[in-house]
């Protein structure tokens, strides 16, 4: 009717409100429950890491682009966030050391801009072969011009430099408390700016690009153009983290740049799983686990760390974020107490079978590397003599007998999950109204 207002009502997503209030609460209070020194340098590289990571699913879980050379963009907005930092200490520019992330963000945008001119105009693999071509010139740029990227050294720099934050004394980011929550602030905010970016048109067509490019072309969208902006915004939230990483490390070298990085953000991406939004995250502190937390206490973590890569790419290619809804979607529907007790043996069996393939790879590390510091290797307080064949018997014995009980425990899971997906089908289809 003419003259009548239409109210357009859309609800509050309140459950999204609960769980970005949670997530801040508990940057918030995440050093009050973990107040060492190797606690906050922890959850410090982590936050950095999953704006990284999160900034790399654009590309990939997107976009569908599989770069093999996304640190090019942290790297040079770390480099750039450095020299910053240099010429703020020198009083050569004033400029707040808080913001410095922002310097090295456009950065990332400015390079992201410039690469991805060239890498955009192929997709699939020849993109990814450009990516990685790219990541190799510039890791090779870095030792060749020590005037702009140090050389071997890298570059130096020193935080505490320029006035307090907003003027508070003693706040001027030298305690590691203080970088903590300027990484926290940073971390949450390119979180919320990134999902935002999800549910914008650009989002949308990306993910139409990637799911069908073809499509995407026919209703007229120039899905280079999209691939290219994508990757713009992406190098961006990159540099971001690269920024960061200079204000927390106060040094930055080629390793910044180099591929071991880029394969490092690729495997936490895909191991939280690049489908969800929050699965990077998920991905991103399991990476820190692995090559910080676990690095402390072996020398064989970069092994743990493929062996796990693999198992999930052969057992869950969806990453640990797919499990995780697939075991709400049966919570949902009220069958996850039948999955208790397989659950309760796959585990079992299957920490017996880590233990004794971690026991075995421990004692031939120590037979090959430190055996000059005796035979003998401490695993989880219990000695084990390298040189006695009655270790190596114990190792065989509980890898075999382990893994046995495993596959029987995964067979008898996988009949029961599969009864229960069936069952959940069976009820959808009959009832499609609910």
């Amino acid at each position: 009717m003419t003259g009548v207002p239409v109210i357009d009502y859309r609800p509050l997503k309140f459950g999204r409100w609960v769980l970005w209030g949670f997530t801040a609460l508990l940057f918030v209070t995440l050093p009050f429950m973990f107040t060492s020194k190797f606690s906050l340098a922890l959850m410090s590289q982590a936050g950095i890491l999953i704006i990284f990571a999160l900034s790399y699913n654009m590309l990939l879980g997107q976009s569908g682009m599989l770069s093999f050379g996304h640190a090019v963009y942290s790297g040079l907005g770390a480099y750039f966030a450095i020299h910053a930092l240099n010429h703020i200490g020198k009083g050569q520019v004033v400029f707040p050391v808080s913001l410095l992330p922002l310097v090295g963000g456009l950065a990332g945008l400015l390079f992201g801009f410039i690469f991805g001119w060239l890498t955009t105009r192929k997709a699939g693999t020849p993109f990814a072969m450009i990516t990685l071509g790219i990541g190799e010139m510039v890791f090779a740029a870095s030792l060749m011009f020590p005037g702009f990227f140090g050389g071997e050294a890298g570059i130096s720099g020193n935080r505490t430099a320029g006035p307090p934050f907003l003027g508070v004394p003693g706040w001027t980011f030298g305690p590691d408390i203080q970088v903590f929550y300027l990484i926290a602030v940073w971390c949450f905010a390119c979180m919320v700016a990134m999902f935002a970016l999800t549910h914008t048109p650009l989002g949308r067509i990306a993910n139409a690009v990637r799911d069908n490019p073809e499509r995407a072309e026919f209703i007229g969208y120039n899905t280079q153009r999209v691939r290219w902006l994508m990757l713009m915004l992406s190098a961006f939230f990159a540099g971001i983290a690269g920024g960061l990483m200079a204000i927390n490390l106060e040094s930055v070298g080629s390793e910044a740049v180099s591929a071991i990085r880029s394969g490092g953000v690729l495997l936490a991406a895909f191991i939280g799983g690049v489908t969800f939004f929050f699965g990077p995250i998920l991905g991103a502190v399991l990476f820190i686990f692995f090559s910080i937390a676990l690095s402390d206490y072996t020398k064989a973590w970069q092994l743990y760390l493929g062996a796990f890569f693999v198992l999930m790419v052969m057992f869950a290619p969806g990453g640990l974020s797919a499990l995780l809804l697939m075991n709400l979607r049966v919570m949902k529907f009220r069958k996850f107490g039948r999955l208790l007790d397989p659950y309760f043996g796959v585990i079992v069996s299957g920490i017996a079978l880590a233990l004794g393939v971690a026991l075995m790879v421990e004692m031939t590390y120590h037979l090959t590397l430190d055996i000059a510091m005796g035979s003998t290797v401490k695993f989880f307080g219990f000695p084990f003599d390298t040189q006695s064949p009655q270790a190596w018997v114990f190792a065989l014995t509980l890898v075999a007998t382990s893994a046995a009980a495993f596959e029987a425990m995964r067979q008898r899971f996988k009949d029961e999950w599969d009864r229960i997906q069936v069952e959940i089908e069976d009820w959808i289809r009959d009832n499609p109204e609910d």
